[in-house]
């Protein structure tokens, strides 16, 4: 059944301002997954939210909103998530650790008050609380610093194993040594390869664990790019390709100053067209994939993208 997400929008900030906990606590679902749904209903949801939240005592019911809060993905929502990061109720800081992955704070700064709320919950009492926090923080958040690193170096040592799992995750997505050897141990028990720990070893790119990988299923998702990326040759002639990519747009289009780019917390190289931060990026090994490892198809499909502009 298709949701109206009008009518749930409504009807959800009618039950809002209902006298009974659980018709809040409905009425925060209601909203946040109208909010969820439908981008042209999310300002009105969220100031529903914001509302309530400037209310609302019953553990259960902010449980919900903060949940519907994250589900709204509106950075004006992170000043009430970070002040229910310290609620002494459970539920509600688990769900201020999932729902804190906004965009606003996920591209935030190690100081931003996001990040910090995250780096508190990571060492929350609560081993639920924990595992999401450092997943928030180690594989949603690109803040790096040695704040950051020793909130997730302190969770590989986490008895809880889903949370201990998380922060070797997020270490090695930071390109930390320290976490090869950790990494290793994931890859080397079946029960904690997930695809997550294949991306996180085709980030860390460490030819360590070029034998651990071997033994799984390059068909499986994930295994076959974190294969390509601990293969020191491999990666020698991904580099040595996108450099001769980049050459070969110059010397068409000098005009659209191609610049090849690689991040901290992401695997591969993107090819850059401008200094515009907003201007479009290709992943090198996708834009290979479509032309069939020809450059000058490579650079030709670039090309295509952006028309010379006639002069004057």
């Amino acid at each position: 059944m298709v949701m109206n997400t009008g009518a749930a929008l409504a009807h959800g900030s009618e039950l809002l301002g209902s006298a009974e906990a659980a018709e809040r606590a409905a009425g925060c679902d209601l909203v946040g997954g109208a909010a969820d749904r439908d981008e042209a209903v999310r300002d009105g949801a969220l100031t529903a939210l914001l509302g309530l939240a400037e209310r609302e005592r019953d553990d259960r019911v902010l449980a919900r909103l903060a949940h519907a809060l994250g589900r709204t993905g509106d950075g004006r929502a992170a000043p009430v998530l970070v002040a229910l990061a310290g609620h002494p109720d459970r539920e509600v800081r688990k769900e201020v650790a999932s729902a804190l992955s906004l965009d606003e704070v996920v591209t935030a700064g190690p100081d931003a008050p996001g990040v910090r709320a995250l780096i508190g919950l990571t060492r929350d009492p609560d081993p639920e609380v924990r595992d999401w926090a450092t997943f928030t923080l180690g594989f949603q958040c690109e803040a790096d610093g040695p704040e950051v690193r020793a909130a997730l170096w302190e969770r590989t040592g986490d008895e809880y194993p889903d949370a201990r799992e998380e922060g070797v995750r997020g270490l090695a997505r930071r390109r930390d040594p320290r976490a090869v050897p950790l990494l290793g141990e994931l890859l080397a028990d079946p029960d904690g390869a997930a695809v997550l720990t294949f991306r996180a070893a085709e980030i860390l790119a460490a030819p360590e664990l070029l034998p651990l990988l071997e033994d799984y299923d390059p068909d499986d998702h994930g295994v076959a790019e974190a294969l390509a990326a601990c293969d020191p040759a491999r990666r020698r002639r991904l580099e040595d390709r996108a450099w001769d990519l980049a050459c070969a747009v110059e010397r068409q289009r000098p005009d659209l100053a191609p610049a090849l780019r690689a991040t901290r917390c992401e695997p591969g190289l993107t090819l850059a067209i401008g200094t515009d931060p907003d201007a479009p990026v290709y992943d090198v090994t996708a834009l290979l994939a479509r032309a069939d490892d020809d450059l000058s198809h490579a650079a030709d499909l670039v090309i295509a993208d952006h028309p010379a502009q006639p002069r004057p």
